[in-house]
């Protein structure tokens, strides 16, 4: 069975928890439609990244 040979520190514990934080994702106002939209992402409804026409309009 696996034990410890020393009990850990607080304060190491603490510092190997630091990056189990939840990030937060970044949303912003999209320009040209003003919906929600997460940066340097492109935009799947209208194809723009940067104010350029990406990708194709999608024919449904």
């Amino acid at each position: 069975m696996a034990v410890p040979k020393t009990k850990i520190s607080k304060r190491n514990r603490n510092m190997r928890r630091s990056h189990d934080a939840l990030t937060v994702t970044n949303w912003v106002e999209d320009q040209n439609t003003g919906e929600p939209k997460r940066r340097h992402h492109i935009d799947l409804k209208t194809g723009m990244y940067k104010g350029r026409q990406v990708l194709s309009d999608r024919e449904e």
